[in-house]
């Protein structure tokens, strides 16, 4: 008979007063910390909304859908997680309460629970616990966060999982950490602690009293505040942070540490024996020193369809900050409509940028401004990076204005085109091996090439010299590919094709020979940087604008 898997100590992080308040950063940089002590971390981000999965949702509304190894689209968070701590998440790590009541109604149809009434209590709750302990068996600490606002009558089931969670299995096994806002009244000149007393008190009505407070403010949090809020909430004062605001989100990790976070939580998991004494955070440092001592600084342009939102092409606009991050260089980002641009024309928004990123997207709304972006940085010999979208609309730039193939262009666009050098795909081979079949009629949801694939770059190619290797894995998220019928004619144009499946029978990145750096991948790069170890291309992207900015005679220096 085998022993049960050991608990593993948990850190649920909850957020009041508003949304918005950074409880994926908060989390992020915790779990930094005590990964920095030599403790085994992971994380989990537990979603109030029925979707699914966020694959279906418009960035508008809710931001970038991140995607993991294993093919998952998740909420942002998760990239947030990824990129503080050293743990390759996957689908078990984003639960939402579509597939909580999606996998409880598939018991009750098998009949698992053997014809008793389906409830919130026992049931809902139990599928939550039981996801919390999937997704985090194995490691010395997992930090949970629970979207949303206390008060949601969405997240209930949620807080009431995590409550029984604390009951069931004790103080040492379950720290409750509650990030609110304590505002500025200009007019008054002062924060006012009113909002986080009323936040906690309604946690508490539902049976949750804080161990730990997070106290967001434009400040850092005076003692006398600190002394108030920890009176009227029961939190120990040495328990009430400062969460204040801060020109980097690296720097997060630093400010934590600096007022006893880890050491609160080390303290109240008993996890004295497991970390380290002193937490080595020198590479956030180092992060933190070369964004604020950069030698030199580069304009890119982000010509995308949802840049009105700020957090519709988050890991793309952090994996440039990397980039730049690994040699010294401030990146300023030039968010562009790529509907101005089929308005306006190309040369006056990108008269004065030093790259141009035309990252993914869906549908047929601004891609005609995205081919002619890519136009003009082949003509105007401006490094130019295009992902998923962004490499179609560069395929159907060289297709036009190269390959002669007028009328060129996607089937998702225009079905009737006479040439169609994107088109969709109908079968691939996964990563295990498997055939996946799609077809127009397919659900809309979890029905794309999604995932890490790993693809085989050419030798002799720009792709392969940023790379340093012959194979590489990306992660996908995407229902067009390049159309293989058109793969001799576009290469008769000049079109070199750099990296393809392991199959052969997918093209996975172009790039055309004798520019500055014109490189298109199908991919998502952006979903594998991270600010210590930032990622090939991008890194070879800003590294070529700055050599744009400088005239082609940049000279070679140590990286960050």
């Amino acid at each position: 008979m085998t022993s049960p898997s050991p608990v593993t100590p948990l850190v649920f992080v909850t957020g009041g007063v508003v949304s918005s308040l950074g409880k994926g950063i908060a989390a992020a940089s915790l779990a930094a910390i005590l990964e920095a002590r030599g403790l085994r971390v992971t994380m989990m981000k537990l979603d109030p909304y029925i979707n699914v999965d966020p694959g279906t949702m418009s960035p508008f509304q809710h931001g970038e859908v991140y995607v993991t190894d294993d093919g998952a689209e998740t909420d942002l968070d998760l990239g947030h997680y990824e990129r503080f701590i050293n743990v390759r998440l996957g689908g078990k790590n984003s639960i939402t309460t579509g597939k909580i009541y999606e996998s409880v109604i598939r018991k009750e149809r098998r009949g698992d629970y053997l014809g008793a009434t389906v409830q919130v209590i026992p049931h809902i709750t139990d599928e939550i616990k039981r996801c919390i302990d999937a997704a985090t068996q194995g490691f010395d600490v997992a930090l949970v966060e629970i979207g949303g606002t206390v008060g949601d009558i969405e997240s209930l089931p949620f807080l009431e999982a995590i409550r029984q969670i604390r009951t069931d299995r004790g103080a040492d096994k379950a720290v409750f950490m509650h990030l609110t806002l304590v505002p500025y009244i200009a007019a008054a000149g002062e924060l006012k602690t009113k909002p986080t007393q009323h936040s906690v008190k309604e946690l508490r009505s539902i049976g949750i009293q804080p161990d730990v407070l997070l106290c967001r403010s434009e400040q850092p949090l005076p003692d006398g505040e600190r002394r108030k809020i920890a009176s009227f909430t029961n939190v120990p004062e040495k328990a009430v942070i400062s969460a204040v605001d801060l020109d980097n989100i690296h720097k997060i990790p630093m400010w934590l540490h600096a007022q006893g976070l880890d050491e609160i939580v080390v303290d109240r998991l008993r996890l004295g024996d497991k970390a380290a004494p002193v937490a080595d955070l020198s590479e956030w440092l180092a992060v933190v020193d070369a964004a604020e001592h950069p030698i030199d600084e580069v304009t890119i342009a982000v010509v995308g369809k949802y840049v009105d939102h700020k957090d519709a092409y988050k890991s793309v606009g952090e994996a440039l900050k990397h980039g730049g991050i690994r040699q010294r260089t401030r990146v300023n980002l030039k968010w562009i409509e790529s509907q101005d641009i089929e308005r306006d024309g190309a040369e006056k928004a990108l008269g004065r940028v030093d790259g141009i990123l035309v990252p993914g997207g869906f549908g047929d709304r601004g891609f005609e401004g995205k081919v002619l972006v890519a136009q003009h940085a082949r003509e105007q010999g401006i490094p130019y990076f295009g992902i998923c979208y962004g490499m179609q609309a560069a395929v159907v730039d060289v297709a036009r204005h190269l390959a002669g193939l007028e009328g060129a262009n996607s089937t998702e666009n225009d079905r009737q085109t006479p040439h169609p050098v994107i088109g969709l795909i109908t079968e691939w081979r996964t990563q295990t091996g498997e055939i996946e079949k799609r077809d127009e009629k397919s659900d809309l949801g979890g029905t794309m090439r999604l995932g890490l694939q790993e693809q085989r770059l050419k030798p002799g190619t720009k792709a392969r010299e940023l790379y340093g290797k012959d194979v590489v894995g990306e992660r996908h998220r995407h229902r067009y590919e390049f159309n293989n019928r058109y793969r001799t004619q576009l290469e008769d144009a000049g079109l070199v094709i750099s990296a393809k499946s392991m199959d052969d029978l997918l093209v996975e990145m172009i790039e055309l020979p004798g520019h500055p750096w014109f490189i298109a991948c199908q991919a998502h790069p952006e979903f594998l940087s991270t600010p210590r170890g930032g990622h090939p291309l991008f890194i070879g992207f800003i590294r070529a604008a700055r050599e744009q900015k400088a005239g082609g005679k940049l000279l070679k220096e140590a990286s960050a």
